[in-house]
C-alpha cells in the first residue's frame, strides 16, 4: 500500500512539473504552469521571457481593468496624458536602454526634456526672478556634491554597513541646503529623481545613478496618443495570447504546497499552477492585501518593509491661454518656497501638447500624500497662488485640473521604490529571492535600476530566467 501511494505521488509530481527542452513548449491546459500576478511591464516582460523559453502555459491575473500597471494614460485637455510613468530615462549612452529601443521601433512620440535654461526661470516665493548666475552657481554646487557622492559611495564596503544618507554626505561636504533657493535646487537635484528627500535616501544605494552612467544622461518625455502603455501592448502582441490575461482579478491569497500553488481572488475564484510570479508593487507587498500561506519568512518580510515606496504625484493644469514666459529653451520653472518641496518644479508642455495650454507640476513625499487626500479644488487654489506669485495676479484661472493618485490606490500604494538608508545589500537580495514556488519581480527587484521603467522590464526578464532555471532543475531531478 505504501509503495502504491509513493508511486502515485511520484507520477503526480512528474505530471505537474513543466517539461522544458531547448525547443519544448508547454501546451495550454486548465492548469497553467505559471500564474503571474500583475500585468504591469514587469509581469508582461516576465511572461514574454517565459514564452521565449518554451513556457507558453502562463496565466496573468491583473487587479485593474487594463494592462500596464503604473504606465497608464488618461484623456485631459483634448490630449492623452501619462498618469504614471512619463519619461524614458537614460538615453544616448554607451548601452542601449531597452525601453528606448522599443520606443524607437514603435515610433513612439517622445520629446527631449531640456533643463538647460532652468537657471533663467527660478522664482523666489515673492515672485522675484533670481539672477541666472546665482542659480547656476547653486546648481553647480549641488551637482558637484552628487558627483562626489558617487565617488565616495564606491569607497564604502559593499555590504552597506557603513552607508550614510545623501544628507549625511552633504553635511560632510559642508553643503546642507538651508535657504529657499538651495532647497529648491536640492529638490530638483535629488527629490525630483528619487521622490524622497536626501535625509532618508541611501547614498550607497543611489549614487552614482546607474541609469545615467549606463544608458546616458538624456531624458525623453512620452507624449503619444497611443500612450506609453503601447509599449506594454507591443510586448503582449509579440508572444502572448490575450486570453491568458484576466483583468479585474484582485488576488487576495497565495497558498503553496509541495505539489503546486493556489491563487484566490477577491471574487472567490481559485486558480492552480505549478509556480507563481508576483509582480505587484513593493507598496502592496508591505500591506496585508495578499496573504501568503505559509507566511513569508520574517527575514524576507522585514526586508520588504525596509524598502521605501515613494510617492511622485503629477498635477496637470489647463488654462484658457498661455501666460508663462516664452524665452529660448524655456521648459522648466523652479519655485523657491520657504516650504521645501511646495510646488517646486513646473513644466510647460507646449511642444508635447501643442495648443493645450497645460502646465505640469510635480510634488513628492509628504506634500504628495497631503495633496492626494485633499479635494482637487484645494490643490488648484494652492497651485494658482504659487503661479500668481511667480507670474502676477492677472494670470487666468485654471479651467481644469488632474491630480494623479498612486499612494491612495490600493493596487499600487505609491509610485516607485526608493532605496533608504539602512537597507543593506543582503536585505535587497531577500526581497527578490524566491519563496518555495513563489517568485518575485518588479522594479523594486532591480538592484541597478529600481524605480525606473527599464528596471521593471529587465527585472521581469531576470525573474523569468530564474524560474526557467528552477523548472529545468526540477526536470533534471525527475529524469
Amino acid at each position: 500500500m505504501a509503495c502504491s501511494v509513493t508511486l502515485t505521488l511520484l507520477l503526480l509530481l512528474l505530471l505537474l512539473t513543466p517539461c522544458l527542452g531547448r525547443s519544448t513548449t508547454v501546451s495550454k491546459s486548465e492548469r497553467p504552469s505559471v500564474i503571474i500576478v500583475g500585468a504591469g511591464i514587469s509581469g508582461i516582460s516576465a511572461a514574454v521571457a517565459l514564452a521565449r523559453a518554451g513556457v507558453h502555459d502562463v496565466l496573468i491575473l491583473e487587479a485593474t481593468d487594463s494592462v500596464g500597471g503604473r504606465i497608464h494614460r488618461k484623456r485631459f485637455a483634448g490630449h492623452q496624458i501619462e498618469v504614471g510613468a512619463n519619461w524614458i530615462q537614460g538615453v544616448h549612452g554607451e548601452k542601449m536602454n531597452p525601453i528606448w529601443q522599443m520606443a524607437e521601433k514603435l515610433h513612439l512620440k517622445t520629446f527631449f526634456s531640456d533643463y538647460s535654461n532652468i537657471s533663467s526661470n527660478t522664482y523666489s516665493q515673492s515672485g522675484v526672478l533670481y539672477e541666472r548666475s546665482v542659480v547656476e552657481q547653486a546648481l553647480k554646487v549641488s551637482e558637484k556634491v552628487v558627483e562626489d557622492g558617487g565617488i565616495y559611495s564606491h569607497s564604502l564596503p559593499s555590504d552597506g554597513h557603513e552607508d550614510i544618507s545623501i544628507l549625511g554626505f552633504q553635511r560632510i561636504k559642508k553643503h546642507a541646503p538651508a535657504t529657499p533657493l538651495e532647497m529648491a535646487v536640492d529638490y530638483y537635484t535629488n527629490d525630483y529623481e528619487s521622490a524622497e528627500p536626501p535625509r532618508v535616501t541611501s547614498l550607497q544605494g543611489t549614487l552614482p545613478i546607474r541609469t545615467f552612467t549606463d544608458f546616458g544622461e538624456d531624458d525623453y518625455f512620452v507624449a503619444d496618443e497611443r500612450g506609453f502603455e503601447s509599449l506594454v501592448h507591443h510586448l503582449v502582441n509579440q508572444s502572448l495570447d490575450t486570453d491568458s490575461i484576466k483583468l479585474n482579478q484582485v488576488v487576495r491569497s497565495i497558498n503553496q504546497s509541495r505539489n503546486g500553488v493556489t491563487v484566490t481572488t477577491e471574487n472567490g475564484s481559485h486558480y492552480r499552477a505549478d509556480y507563481v510570479m508576483v509582480s505587484v508593487s513593493i507598496g502592496v507587498l508591505q500591506t496585508d492585501s495578499i496573504k501568503f500561506h505559509p507566511q513569508l519568512p520574517q527575514s524576507k518580510f522585514s526586508a520588504i518593509c525596509q524598502l521605501d515606496m515613494a510617492v511622485f504625484t503629477k498635477i496637470f493644469l489647463k488654462f484658457p491661454y498661455k501666460f508663462w514666459p516664452d524665452r529660448n529653451k524655456t521648459e522648466f520653472f523652479l519655485y523657491a518656497s520657504e516650504r521645501r518641496g511646495y510646488y517646486t518644479i513646473w513644466q510647460e508642455l507646449e511642444k508635447e501638447l501643442p495648443g493645450a495650454n497645460v502646465l505640469l507640476v510635480v510634488v513628492t513625499d509628504d506634500e504628495a500624500k497631503r495633496i492626494e487626500l485633499q479635494p482637487d479644488e484645494s490643490t488648484k487654489a494652492e497651485a494658482m497662488q504659487v503661479l500668481k506669485n511667480m507670474f502676477g495676479k492677472k494670470i487666468p484661472e485654471a479651467t481644469d485640473i488632474f491630480v494623479a493618485r498612486w499612494w491612495t490606490n490600493r493596487f499600487f500604494r505609491g509610485s516607485f521604490s526608493n532605496w533608504p538608508i539602512g537597507l543593506h545589500s543582503h536585505d535587497f537580495n531577500r526581497i527578490k529571492e524566491p519563496f518555495g514556488r513563489i517568485f518575485f519581480t518588479g522594479e523594486h527587484t532591480s538592484r541597478l535600476y529600481n524605480g525606473y521603467v527599464h528596471g521593471a522590464y529587465l527585472a521581469g526578464v531576470d525573474s523569468a530566467n530564474k524560474l526557467v532555471q528552477r523548472i529545468k532543475k526540477m526536470e533534471r531531478a525527475k529524469s
